[in-house]
């Protein structure tokens, strides 16, 4: 049996279905968390045949993030790496064409859009499990404007306003009360309520959860990225 590995954090707090049992989950990728792991396959006496890492959550500032070249030699030693959601997005957007594959939205974004910054799926949280998260990374911020944008609350220019002022902050600075002070101060006297469904717009755990609904590792190998 292929054995399958998740890095996952905060993107994972809210989804409405259970991590698969037949996955083992780590907490959030920092520097040799990948080298480590594929060490430990390599160093049995009958090492077993490499397989999945699935990696969604990373260490930014806290911890030196995962590097490029533990996922290349990931991927060198026949390891299948998936990236989605936030640090795992970022580099599957950078190393696609050395193999590592990504999914969801929030790596096709960073695929379409080199100007996209790493920090938009930056966030603060809790250092233990749940990894609850303190903050809202900007990318949800930013479908969340859109949102109210498309539905006319308020003049494109004045979202526009929010957008920078938040783009402009500290990512552990960007969190809902903090938005729902802005946008009422813009004319949005209903933000706080607003906000109550705010987990629409948390794309990072829609992406894993469409990741593990539909489980693309599973798949034959050279199948066209999603």
């Amino acid at each position: 049996m292929t054995h399958v590995h998740l890095f996952v954090g905060p993107s994972a707090h809210g989804l409405r279905t259970p991590l698969p049992q037949d996955v083992r989950v780590h907490p959030p990728a920092r520097r040799t968390s990948v080298d480590r792991l594929v060490a430990e396959y390599a160093d049995h006496a009958e090492p077993a045949e490499p397989g999945v890492i699935l990696l969604a959550d990373g260490t930014f500032h806290s911890y030196p993030s995962v590097g490029h070249r533990e996922l290349r030699n990931a991927l060198e030693l026949g390891w299948r790496v998936w990236g989605l959601c936030s640090m795992g997005a970022i580099r599957a957007a950078e190393m696609r064409t050395l193999g590592m594959r990504g999914y969801g939205a929030v790596f096709q974004r960073f695929v379409d859009d080199p100007e996209f910054a790493d920090d938009e799926v930056a966030l603060v949280h809790g250092l233990e499990p749940p990894f609850r998260a303190v903050s809202e990374p900007l990318v949800h911020i930013r479908a969340y404007l859109t949102h109210l944008a498309r539905t006319e609350v308020l003049p494109r220019t004045r979202l526009d306003k929010a957008l920078d002022d938040f783009r402009n902050r500290w990512y552990g600075e960007r969190t809902l009360p903090a938005l729902a002070r802005s946008l009422e101060e813009l004319g949005h006297r209903e933000a706080r309520g607003d906000m109550r469904e705010f987990d629409r717009f948390r794309l990072k755990t829609h992406d894993l959860e469409a990741f593990l609904a539909e489980r693309p590792w599973t798949a034959a190998e050279g199948e066209t990225q999603k």
